[in-house]
């Protein structure tokens, strides 16, 4: 099984549906050994999210806390078929991590044919974003060969998100046929908990199960190994 060191894909209860704080959720981290840990709270369009001030002041948070490498982040929602989020650049610009996905509540008209490859090769291009969120929804279709590769050519890490395993079971077969892909095209990935109480941070295992069945290379998951994680940091010029 694979050892994975860092979730970087959370939420606090700076969001109103999630249920625990930021120290909870970093002290959850540092009792399960993990390295670092991405604070990445809803803005914009979703409901009972913080406001604007709130992802400014999370930047004077300390880089570690009980040794944890805690990422300012946010998770942005893609809100036009063309691929534009709710958050703005001078915003995003600032934070250290970012997760662009789809919300279908919030998905401003249709794509044309019901196809959403130009948003997601839209957003491969945005050079914010660091994590594409959580993509398998089966009401937002793609073609995985054609977006999956250009992820990889822009350095893109595809998640592989375990609370699908858990609260979107429709997302299954899609999220097997995206890790399938990943792996045709050495695109990087990420598996992350999508944890909205601190008791989830690094609840992983049946998105491991299913990365084991398909004999995912390991060099590929950049949250598998301090090593891979400070190589990405170091792309991207992210302090650690």
């Amino acid at each position: 099984m694979y050892n994975i060191i860092a979730d970087l894909h959370t939420h606090t209860s700076a969001c109103t549906h999630a249920y625990s704080t930021i120290d909870e959720m970093v002290q959850s981290a540092y009792n399960k050994g993990l390295f670092a840990l991405a604070i990445t709270d809803h803005y914009g369009t979703m409901q009972g999210c913080p406001s604007k001030d709130y992802f400014e002041d999370i930047l004077s948070y300390p880089m570690y806390i009980n040794n944890v490498r805690v990422l300012k982040g946010v998770e942005a929602n893609i809100i036009t078929p063309d691929g534009h989020t709710d958050c703005e650049d001078d915003l995003l610009s600032k934070l250290e991590w970012v997760v662009a996905s789809i919300h279908s509540l919030y998905i401003n008209g249709r794509s044309k044919n019901n196809d959403y490859t130009e948003l997601w090769l839209n957003i491969a291009h945005n050079p914010y974003v660091n994590i594409i969120g959580h993509s398998g929804s089966p009401e937002f279709p793609y073609n995985y060969d054609l977006v999956i590769r250009e992820f990889a050519k822009c350095g893109k890490l595809v998640e592989i998100n375990a609370g699908s395993f858990y609260s979107r079971k429709s997302y299954l077969s899609n999220c097997i046929t995206i890790a399938k892909t990943c792996k045709k095209y050495n695109a990087r990935i990420v598996v992350n908990s999508d944890a909205h109480c601190d008791t989830d941070v690094n609840r992983l295992d049946s998105a491991l199960i299913m990365l084991k069945d398909i004999d995912f290379p390991q060099e590929l998951i950049v949250n598998s190994s301090i090593e891979n994680l400070k190589e990405y940091f170091d792309e991207y010029n992210i302090k650690y």
